[in-house]
Formats: structure tokens, sequence, C-alpha cells
């Protein structure tokens, strides 16, 4: 009698320690499939533009040596995609040991805001062309190029390196109450809500501000340019409306809880901390979890977006194009021509 009572009060405590509870439900179908959607349009369409971008980075193009660190950031970014729909396929359950939960959550976001600081890149050189045109030449080099692509990736990756090894990561192997999650520790600790907000200032705002400054500078120049055409106006606009308005909607939702989520960690953290803490982070997770998964289509739409608008790529993927149906109809006609060979000698 005495050892069931134990045992009941060490079941209801265990179940009290949980501060968030995730079970089976919809929201690992949904969350599945918006990562398989990413992840296999991502892939193609990064592999179809590698080609263009890879010509005209040898050319020493240096919008291309962007393109082409954004579509490696991407690419790599995809790769951590299956790991992540294993994981909500099994019902928020990682079963591939802590340390794969490490490396994968590091890959994972260090290519996140690789690519959002590869925007930033992106947006500055742009507008350095329209409103610098003659000055920009003589810093607007291959060198300087590749030296930005390495300091953004240098600086995102110590930054992340730090968070883990400071991170032990007790979520992803949680006997006591049953639990097998990644990146999901509840309640959050101080550490991490003090690094959220720093991501959301440092990864998210500047960034922003220097999508928004930049696209505004060549909306202004581009419209007081009487050589441009309307058409070529009309390309710009689209572009810089279209960047900005990505941007926002893959990496707002998320930034915006995140920070929420730590503000109300802090709010909460003199007060009633287990208690209405936790129903916070319980009613917010399956929304939190949405914008995650929707921060993942930027990879999709980044090679789309930028090849597009990018008259010189376009011209590099219209060649590819034209050497593959050439490459396709050589070979139709020399297995003609062999198949025809083959028949005469049989006569």
């Amino acid at each position: 009698m005495n050892v069931s009572v134990k045992q009941q009060e060490t079941t209801s405590n265990s179940t009290q320690d949980v501060c968030v509870k995730i079970g089976d439900s919809p929201i690992s179908d949904i969350l599945m499939a918006a990562y398989i959607t990413a992840f296999v349009l991502g892939l193609i369409f990064n592999v179809l533009t590698l080609c263009p971008i890879w010509q005209q980075m040898r050319r020493g193009n240096v919008l291309g040596i962007f393109l082409l660190n954004l579509s490696f950031s991407d690419l790599l970014f995809l790769l951590t995609l299956p790991l992540w729909i294993n994981y909500y396929k099994q019902d928020h359950r990682w079963k591939l040991g802590a340390w794969s939960c490490s490396v994968a959550g590091f890959f994972y976001y260090s290519n996140m805001y690789i690519s959002i600081y590869l925007l930033c890149c992106i947006s500055v050189d742009r507008c350095l062309v329209v409103i610098f045109p003659l000055r920009c030449k003589t810093y607007r080099t291959s060198r300087s190029a590749w030296a930005q692509c390495i300091m953004v990736y240098v600086v995102v990756i110590l930054m992340h390196i730090i968070v883990l090894v400071n991170d032990n990561l007790k979520d992803a192997h949680d006997e006591k109450n049953n639990n097998d999650r990644c990146y999901e520790t509840f309640p959050m600790e101080k550490p991490v809500a003090l690094f959220n907000m720093l991501r959301v200032g440092i990864g998210f705002i500047l960034p922003l501000l220097v999508l928004a400054v930049s696209y505004w500078r060549v909306l202004a120049t581009v419209g007081q340019s009487p050589g441009l055409s309307a058409q070529a106006k009309r390309k710009v606009r689209l572009l810089s409306f279209g960047v900005i308005g990505i941007f926002s909607m893959c990496f707002a939702p998320y930034h915006i809880l995140l920070l929420t989520r730590s503000l109300v960690f802090y709010n909460s953290a003199n007060t009633d901390h287990n208690g209405s803490y936790c129903k916070f982070e319980q009613t917010m997770h399956f929304f939190f979890s949405c914008t995650l998964a929707l921060s993942s289509l930027n990879c999709v739409v980044d090679p789309v977006l930028y090849v597009l608008v990018s008259n010189g790529v376009q011209e590099e993927a219209k060649q590819c194009w034209r050497r593959y149906r050439r490459t396709k109809t050589t070979d139709c006609v020399v297995t003609s021509y062999t198949r025809g060979k083959s028949s005469t000698n049989l006569i």
C-alpha cells in the first residue's frame, strides 16, 4: 500500500515537472508536411540554379559570389531537414541521441542567420551599384565579396559554437519525464532567454533595417532616373518589395514570438514561474513551432527571387538549358545513326 502511494506521488511529481506537455497531435503532421515541402522544393530550386550561379562566379561577378554562398548556406540548411522531418514524424521525440540533436540544431540555426546576413550583403551591394555606379567599382571586387562572405560565416558560426558549448541539452535525454525532445526546453533558462533577445536584435531587427534602408535608397534613385525604362523600374520595385516582404513573412513571425516568449519568461521569473508561464508556453507552442517551420521556406524563395531578377544569371541559366538540349539532341542523333548502321550491318 505504501509502495503504491509512493509510486503515485512520484508519478504526480514528475508530471508536474513537465512545463509543456507535447504528445501525439496533428501539430507533428502539419510541421512534417511543411518541412517536406521546404526540403523538396528548396533542393530542386537550389540545385537548378547552382550551375548558372557558378558560371557567374567564375566570371568574377560579385553578385554571383554572394548568390553562390547563399545557395551553399541554403543547401547546408536543407541537409538538416530530414532529421527534423523524422523528429516530427516521431511526434516530437528525438531518438538519435543528444549529440546529433546538438549538431542538427547548430547547422539549422547557423545557416538561418548566415542566409539573413548574406541577404543584407546582397541588398547593400545592389544599393551601391544603383547609387554610386562609378565610385563603387573600386571596392566591388571578388576579393572583397569573398571577404564579406567569410566574415559572415565566421561570426555566425562562432556565436553558435559558444551557445553549443554552454547548452547542456537536458531536453534531449530527459528519462525522468519520458521526454526525448530536441531544442524544446521548458521552462526556458536565463542564458537562453538572453541569447534569444540578442538573436532578435542582431539577427533580425538590424538586418531588416539594413534591407529597408538599402531598397528605399534604390527605389528613390531608380524613380528619379530618366534613362531607365518603365519595365526596368517595375522590375526594381518588384525586387525591393519582394525581398522585404518575403524576409518579413519568413522570419518576422518566428522572431516576434521568440522575443515575446523571452520577455514573458523574465517577467514571470520572480512571480508564479511554473504556473502562468507554463500555461503561456503551452498555448504558444503550436504557433511558435509553425513560425519555425515557416522560416525554413526562405531557402525555397531565395534562388527563385534573386536568380529570376538577375539578368546575368538568367542568361547563364538559358545557356545551360541550351547546352543541355543540344547535348540531348546530339545523343539522339548519334543513337539513331548507330542503330541505323547496326541494322545495315545485319542486312
